[in-house]
């Protein structure tokens, strides 16, 4: 059945290549068929909510679950390039499990990490494709492993140091790219106008959004490391939660 489906697919989003006039967004209408169909259980969402980390063009849900996420851009567009866009590290550093695609090619990364590259068909010129000897076999099984996918858990201090230092570099850009939205007013501006009034009188703004992703990583560090806090009240610990999934 998959192989089916898949070899549907690639022919509809070809014949959409072929008009001409096609969009990234025109292909996203194949690809969520081609994911309720080989995965009936599953729902793709175009267009989520934003979260802190962005907004993937996809998210993979089973009965309310999150699965993972998609990213989409339009054919002929370098994954390559993508992959070193803010944009990209973003995405990598926030969503564990996450698979780039221009709709013929799927790259899949688990916890920031590459684990697969799968192809369905290459340019051939004028216009043609030409389909990848055994691409809809591979494309097949990087989306089942997308699917059924463990998102590995932190078991050494090492990984908490790599993985809180991704949050952390999260954090920066999130502050800058809010207080820009701000647009010379609002919350974040007065907090730092504020700092400036009483003790830094010379602080810019990226200096105040590193202010910001310090403090947020000295709450997690209380969060993660209760036992070394033991005089720390639990209800101080939630509170210290809340504050950072509202970040």
């Amino acid at each position: 059945m998959s192989e089916a489906v898949l070899r549907d697919y690639l022919r509809k989003i070809e014949k959409a290549q072929q008009a001409g006039n096609a969009t990234e967004h025109t292909y996203r209408s194949y690809l969520k068929e081609l994911l309720e169909t080989l995965y009936p259980d599953v729902t793709a969402t175009n267009e989520p909510k934003r979260v802190k980390y962005g907004a993937p063009d996809f998210i993979i849900s089973r009965k309310q679950t999150p699965l993972g996420h998609i990213e989409t851009k339009d054919i002929g567009v370098s994954l390559d390039h993508i992959e070193r866009t803010d944009q990209m590290k973003r995405y990598l550093g926030g969503f564990a499990n996450l698979i780039l695609t221009d709709y013929r090619e799927f790259r899949w990364y688990v916890a920031g990490q590459h684990r697969m590259t799968a192809r369905l068909a290459k340019a051939a010129g004028k216009g043609k494709w030409t389909a990848e000897a055994d691409g809809i076999e591979q494309v097949s099984k990087l989306l089942q492993g997308f699917m059924l996918a463990e998102i590995p858990t932190i078991a050494t201090p090492k990984e908490l140091a790599i993985r809180m230092a991704s949050i952390a570099q999260l954090i920066r850009d999130a502050i800058n790219r809010a207080f820009q939205s701000e647009e010379g007013g609002g919350s974040l501006h007065s907090e730092m106008q504020g700092f400036r009034q009483v003790l830094l009188p010379d602080l810019t703004p990226e200096q105040f959004a590193d202010m910001y992703k310090l403090s947020a990583m000295a709450y997690l560090r209380l969060v993660v490391m209760p036992s070394q806090i033991p005089y720390l009240p639990v209800s101080m610990r939630l509170s210290i939660c809340q504050r950072l999934i509202r970040f």
